[in-house]
């Protein structure tokens, strides 16, 4: 006889209350600083939002009427931009900082957002099943234990919903921020625990925050064995051929920043356990 259990995520690791913390402080201080990825969407993105956020088409054309979750997606524009489009939006996000301006913008435009204070590795505060839709932006790394937020993802998401994620890929992180005589090199291990070295004057990592590399053994197999199937796989072109040495779009061209993952939810994010 087969049955299925569920497994509840491990207690918090020292690890990953010590990551929760430094990233906590780190994105608040972002904020502050109005860094890259901490402006609310302008009005212009509001108009046609989907437009802007589902340019493959992975959402069908519509998310109108849908239960969806911005997963660790505070800073006032993913938010916005699916709850312009008519989506029934909860947004989650570990910064007390970005998620205050998820709220100034709900405010100032007239949007009807749940607003939820939590780490995307500890979903507790949301009900099981309870979105049709889950996006995550570039969020992942900065947890040591990426399958325990596939696990919580798979609990939140209803059976049939969509699930579309982005990740940094492992060898960008490997990769050398500065180019040497021999171009850009891998400078970390594939096979490392604990996290990355601090970076300075990197637009493919953030200073003061904690970030992990996580192989693609897990970010791809770790997704299916949380009862995902995986239906299109996407590397976001940033290369530029004419780009200067040293630039964004220029190590883009050795090293692919990001990977995003359009998945859905199947099955059962249980452990299989074989019972006599």
């Amino acid at each position: 006889m087969t049955g299925w259990s569920f497994v509840p995520p491990d207690p918090l690791s020292p690890l990953s209350a010590a990551a929760r913390e430094q990233n906590r402080r780190a994105w608040n201080a972002l904020v502050l600083k109005k860094q890259r990825f901490t402006t609310p969407a302008p009005d212009d993105d509001l108009r046609d939002p989907l437009t802007k956020t589902d340019g493959l088409g992975w959402l069908g054309g519509s998310v109108a009427g849908k239960r969806l979750l911005c997963l660790a997606a505070g800073g006032g524009r993913q938010s916005a931009m699916y709850a312009a489009a008519g989506a029934q939006v909860t947004v989650v996000d570990l910064s007390p900082e970005m998620l205050a301006l998820d709220r100034q913008v709900a405010a100032e435009r007239g949007l009807d957002i749940r607003i939820v204070e939590a780490s995307m590795d500890d979903l507790s505060a949301l009900q099981p099943a309870g979105f049709e839709v889950v996006i995550q932006p570039v969020s992942t790394c900065y947890v040591p234990d990426i399958l325990t937020v596939y696990r919580e993802v798979a609990r939140v998401t209803a059976p049939g919903g969509v699930y579309v994620s982005q990740h940094k890929q492992p060898a960008s992180l490997q990769t050398s921020v500065e180019p040497s005589r021999h171009g850009y090199e891998l400078t970390e291990p594939y096979y490392r625990s604990g996290p990355l070295p601090p970076v300075v004057g990197s637009l493919h990592r953030e200073e003061g925050t904690l970030e992990f590399l996580h192989r693609w053994e897990d970010l791809v197999g770790g997704l299916c064995r949380a009862g995902f199937v995986i239906e299109d796989l996407v590397e976001p072109l940033h290369a530029k051929v004419d780009a200067e040495s040293g630039t964004f779009a220029h190590r883009s061209q050795y090293a692919a920043p990001y990977v995003r993952i359009k998945a859905r939810r199947i099955g059962s994010a249980a452990t299989k356990v074989w019972t006599p």
